[in-house]
């Protein structure tokens, strides 16, 4: 089925969008191979702009395209996990302190609500419904703190954080885990706990590192097992 492109913004940007929304909503996974042909055939345009698409998204670090063999969703290795990990405290530490500074009840409120939805999401077991809500508890801060360079500077990683976290998520108790943190979080807002909120949160962003690292690790092993079997059969039938 063709999907209908509808006018406004130009054919490219509408490329990106819909290439940018399927990545951080975990419909395309990491490392994963993307065709041209088949996302303009999806889109109903051309593969010119979805080839200017997909230049731009490779500029934002959302996919690798590699002469000779094709373009793919990007993948992290463990070094970049940590280097990103190490960005992202320093910006959410930086929103949360600046966001509790100056509109505490705000952020409260924001939060409340996101916490409330993030729950029945996780009740329901609808984890994209979750992972969505968990981006957008981390945006909150952002935007109360209200500071327009720090929230540009996060703008850069955000698409890359909430496809990392995509994965984590299909573990239901990582999900547990995250949800009672973010309640955590909540409550120590609430009180204007400053330092606890804050040392919650970098434990936090440190707790999902090492989570995804783990993950990689696993399929790395994973992989290793299965070309491993790959060579004995080949080897069994020469």
């Amino acid at each position: 089925m063709t999907l209908a492109v509808a006018r406004g913004p130009s054919l490219t940007e509408q490329a990106a969008a819909y290439i940018r929304g399927r990545i951080v909503r975990g419909m395309l996974q990491c490392g994963e191979p993307l065709s041209e042909l088949a996302i303009a055939q999806e889109l109903g345009i051309s593969k010119t702009p979805v080839r200017e698409a997909i230049l731009e998204l490779k500029r934002q670090g959302l996919v690798d395209v590699q002469p000779q063999r094709g373009t793919f969703v990007f993948e992290m290795s463990a070094d970049q996990v940590v280097q990103l990990a190490e960005v992202r405290s320093i910006l959410e530490l930086a929103a949360l302190g600046l966001a509790m500074d100056r509109d505490q009840r705000a952020l409260g409120r924001r939060w409340s609500e996101i916490v409330s939805a993030m729950e029945l999401a996780l009740a329901k077991g609808n984890t994209e419904r979750y992972r969505v809500l968990d981006g957008a508890f981390h945006q909150a801060m952002f935007d109360v703190a209200d500071n327009q360079y720090l929230t540009e500077t996060f703008t850069v990683i955000a698409f890359r954080i909430q496809a990392l976290r995509n994965r984590l998520s299909l573990d239901p108790e990582l999900n547990n885990t995250s949800c009672d943190e973010h309640q955590r979080l909540l409550q120590h807002v609430g009180r204007g706990e400053v330092d606890k909120a804050i040392k919650l949160l970098a434990w936090h962003i440190e707790w999902t590192r090492d989570r995804y690292i783990k993950l990689l690790q696993a399929l790395a092993t994973s992989q290793t097992t299965v070309r491993n079997h790959e060579r004995r059969q080949r080897a069994g039938r020469t």
